[in-house]
């Protein structure tokens, strides 16, 4: 009797050791793909038996009881968190079930230039293969609202940077990132600024930097150009610049602002309209904002463009009008 015990035991063992190597040969081996590699994403609340179904559908060849057993008892199954992901032909079970417990997704990136509108910003991130699309049907007020933002037109608020985010990520989660660095930059450059500027809130300092920006991609005229229409808003002198009335233009602006276009009065026509125009214009960078913020000082009230990039000053229109004449007309003075 004993000896068959004995027997029996042996052979269990030998049948749980068996079992136990398959296991690991399983959980070792390098995963069969049907591509070189495989992306799949986790949303939110997905179960392991869900997830082994979605490798599955996405081409890894995997056994979904012999993966939710794994996830089990390893207690790896309460730790795997949602994402993006990726599984290449080095991957093993074990390994990707390890990645997907420790959060390791795959990233992404998009960039916004300083100077897009927020229609641009929209438009890049809708044809983004990898940002889910949630916004479809919400109106900007609603998604101001969700923002939290405490005004109702949603251009300058977001900040133009290069974002890294997990493939997967949702339109609402880039936008709201965006805002918030936008906000937080907005305020740390209001409690710096110059207590002399004219503008009277941190939304006409943001207004006045989307002007900057649009008006200026040479860094060291951009506190020049701020310190002009200083000036001029302390004298009441209308800002007349040119790309606010090309903003109020919308799609009508082809290219090419006429003399004509100056004449057209509308929210954002500083020529037709005293002070600063209604919203910005663009979205503003950080330089463009700490412009506004320290705006240089000085008597000039003009400037004009030299085609170079640079800026030529003036501090009454005749010297005005000489540097359009040479800088513009190309007249020799």
């Amino acid at each position: 009797m004993l000896r068959l015990l004995f027997r029996g035991f042996f052979l269990l063992l030998v049948l749980v050791l068996a079992a136990a190597a398959a296991a690991t040969w399983w959980a070792l081996r390098p995963l069969p793909l049907a591509e070189e590699r495989v992306d799949f994403s986790i949303p939110p609340g997905t179960s392991v038996r869900g997830i082994a179904a979605e490798l599955q559908r996405g081409g890894v060849e995997l056994n979904p009881d012999a993966f939710v057993a794994m996830a089990r008892l390893s207690g790896l199954d309460r730790n795997i968190k949602a994402g993006s992901y990726e599984v290449t032909r080095n991957d093993n079970a074990w390994g990707l079930l390890q990645r997907l417990a420790q959060g390791d997704v795959q990233y992404s990136r998009i960039t916004f230039i300083e100077g897009w509108t927020y229609q641009r910003l929209r438009d890049e991130i809708a044809k983004h293969p990898d940002i889910r699309d949630t916004l479809a049907g919400v109106s900007d007020a609603e998604l101001l609202d969700r923002l939290g933002a405490e005004v109702d037109h949603p251009e300058g608020l977001f900040f133009p940077d290069t974002y890294s985010f997990a493939r997967g990520s949702s339109d609402y989660d880039i936008l709201r990132r965006a805002y918030v660095a936008q906000q937080e930059l907005l305020q740390r450059a209001w409690a710096e600024r110059d207590p002399e500027v004219p503008w009277e809130s941190p939304y006409q300092m943001l207004i006045m930097a989307s002007i900057i920006e649009k008006e200026t991609g040479h860094e060291p005229d951009r506190a020049r150009v701020a310190g002009v229409f200083a000036n001029r808003l302390r004298i009441d002198m209308p800002l007349q610049t040119d790309p606010t009335v090309i903003y109020g233009m919308g799609d009508d602006y082809t290219g090419r602002l006429l003399r004509r276009h100056l004449q057209v009065d509308h929210p954002w026509n500083t020529y037709t309209r005293p002070g600063l125009p209604p919203t910005p214009i663009a979205n503003p960078g950080r330089d463009a904002i700490a412009a506004a913020a320290q705006p240089e000082s000085h008597r000039y009230l003009y400037f004009v463009a030299r085609g170079d990039g640079t800026s030529a000053f003036s501090h009454n229109l005749n010297e005005h009008n000489r540097n359009v004449n040479q800088y513009i007309r190309g007249r020799t003075p």
